[in-house]
């Protein structure tokens, strides 16, 4: 790796509009390329955010040598194929959730990584929000006893579009892919792999999931009810049930900046704890950091809790009726 790690993005679409403004927060790492299948918008990109080339399809971002690391947010579809070609240019990657559209993309890219020593790390940004670090500090400590059961909701109110990508098959649209691996990624931190999962929904009519409740079960007793929903809105509250107490993580959880411990004959202790800059920067760091010392994946958010949360959505989205596929022209 060179002195400073160079980042290229994938995809400056809506999400990367928002991610690519905490790099100003991150150490030793600068925006340096952006690729999207439009030169035009890859160079208004650019314009926007101060970044010195423009590549006009996900190949030529691939064969920049001056390009250390890859930020993908394409459609899910996609992450795939641009994934693949990622690693076998050498290098690294920060795939947005979800990691691919399937659980036999995902396990490809994983294999790959880890194959030709390659940092590969999906970007759940949850995972390194500050309260939730505390909140999983205090669990650890045993704030709460033994975590018994975890709650979470996560939806919005989106008026229908067959064009727009969140309700496009094809672009891996529905609740689930979007929004539902929040709530998924929550459960599994805190709980591990669930040994069942049973879901129950609704569809648009393109065929992708508008809302879903998934129960996961553990062979132990212990259990997750998750809700998710581009139906209608849902607070977007976590909870985190213990034999000694709970914790409630405020609205919205996914980027929450307050939790509240809930102990056994104690008074309730709200823990506020902000982001750096738009929250993003966490998981920037944290992949940077991770290049700096030569790690080819993240204890925080480690390829195999990635698998683990893509087959949940799959048997989940299976159970509605849904199925999708990789994109494979995506390159």
């Amino acid at each position: 790796m060179t002195e400073e790690i160079r980042w290229g993005v994938v995809g400056p679409g809506r999400i990367a509009e928002q991610v690519v403004k905490d790099f100003a927060h991150v150490d030793g790492a600068r925006a340096v390329a952006v690729a999207s299948r439009s030169l035009h918008r890859a160079q208004a990109f650019a314009g926007r955010h101060g970044i010195g080339r423009s590549h006009g399809s996900y190949a030529e971002i691939l064969a920049d040598p001056d390009v250390d690391v890859l930020y993908i947010a394409t459609p899910h579809p996609q992450h795939h194929a641009v994934s693949l070609g990622a690693i076998r240019a050498g290098k690294a990657l920060l795939v947005e959730k979800s990691f691919t559209a399937t659980v036999a993309g995902a396990t490809e890219v994983v294999e790959a990584a880890r194959t030709s020593g390659v940092f590969a790390m999906e970007a759940m940004w949850t995972r390194f929000q500050p309260a939730v670090v505390r909140a999983r500090e205090l669990i650890a400590e045993g704030a709460i006893g033994d975590v018994r059961s975890v709650q979470a909701d996560l939806g919005v109110s989106r008026a229908f579009d067959p064009t727009d990508r969140l309700f496009a098959k094809e672009l891996g649209g529905g609740a689930l892919l979007d929004l539902g691996v929040y709530v998924v990624s929550f459960a599994q931190m805190l709980l591990g792999d669930p040994d069942t999962v049973t879901a129950t929904g609704s569809l648009f009519e393109t065929g992708v999931d508008a809302e879903a409740s998934l129960l996961l079960g553990y062979a132990d007793g212990r259990s997750a009810t998750l809700m998710t929903s581009l139906r209608n809105a849902l607070p977007g509250q976590a909870r985190v049930f213990g034999t000694a107490g709970w914790i409630d993580v405020l609205p919205r959880f996914h980027h929450p900046q307050t939790i509240v411990l809930h102990q056994v004959g104690a008074d309730a202790e709200e823990i506020t704890l902000p982001q750096l800059g738009g929250g993003y920067s966490h998981e920037l760091i944290e992949a940077t950091e991770c290049l700096r010392a030569g790690r080819t994946e993240s204890t925080v958010m480690p390829l195999a809790d990635t698998l683990a949360v893509q087959s949940v959505l799959e048997q989940a989205a299976g159970q509605l009726g849904v199925t999708f596929a990789e994109d494979p022209a995506a390159l």
